[in-house]
């Protein structure tokens, strides 16, 4: 399987000549979602949903489906009848020839004035990739390649920290990453990766690694 970063959520994996893309949203690239056969959204917010991108994607190739909570779904399956499916929380489902299991139901609390919104982080091959949008969703499953939300206005590093020992993958890439300056990272590299307990792996946008 390879693994491609793009800006801040989203990522490509691709296998066996197919594509699939987890949240392509507003602060990814414009293409970011082309050439996707199968596409995995976690949750509405605009930086992990984006409209213009799904629909792009979708156009561009008429095979292309959608899996996402009911919050997304409502918003673009009209569009596109038949091809966008609405999932949760442990639901299975087969995308693209990837295998994905669907872990949590709510956003990490931003603020307790905010209201939680529904977020689904999804589980990819039988644990070679968990992507768990925003929230801190530990799977009831072996992981090994955890996709890390390294900075958010809901986290701090030791949550982060304590997250990927919870988790307890074989490695860890960070996303949700495009509020972290370059000045900032080598903190979180340093601290992230001496006392998380896992390889702790960074990607800059377009960047690949095979897993």
């Amino acid at each position: 399987m390879k693994l491609t970063k793009k800006s801040h959520a989203c990522v490509r994996l691709e296998k066996d000549g197919r594509t699939l893309v987890l949240d392509p949203g507003g602060f990814s690239e414009e293409d970011a979602a082309l050439g996707a056969d199968a596409i995995l959204v976690t949750h509405e917010h605009p930086d992990h949903f984006d409209e213009h991108r799904l629909r792009a994607a979708m156009e561009s190739n008429s095979a292309a489906e959608i899996w996402t909570l009911k919050s997304v779904a409502e918003k673009i399956s009209a569009a596109f009848p038949g091809r966008v499916h609405t999932v949760g929380h442990g639901d299975s489902f087969t995308a693209a020839g990837f295998d994905v299991q669907v872990h949590g139901e709510l956003h990490a609390v931003i603020h307790p004035d905010i209201p939680r919104i529904t977020n689904v982080g999804y589980l990819v091959d039988g644990g070679k990739v968990f992507h768990p949008g925003d929230a801190l969703t530990v799977p009831d499953h072996p992981v090994e390649t955890l996709m890390l939300p390294v900075m958010a206005p809901w986290s701090k590093i030791s949550e982060v920290i304590d997250y990927v020992r919870e988790v307890d993958p074989q490695r860890a890439y960070d996303i949700h990453d495009a509020l972290l300056t370059d000045l900032a990272r080598p903190i979180y590299d340093r601290q992230i990766g001496t006392l998380a307990g896992a390889e702790h792996l960074r990607l800059t946008p377009g960047a690949s690694a095979d897993l």
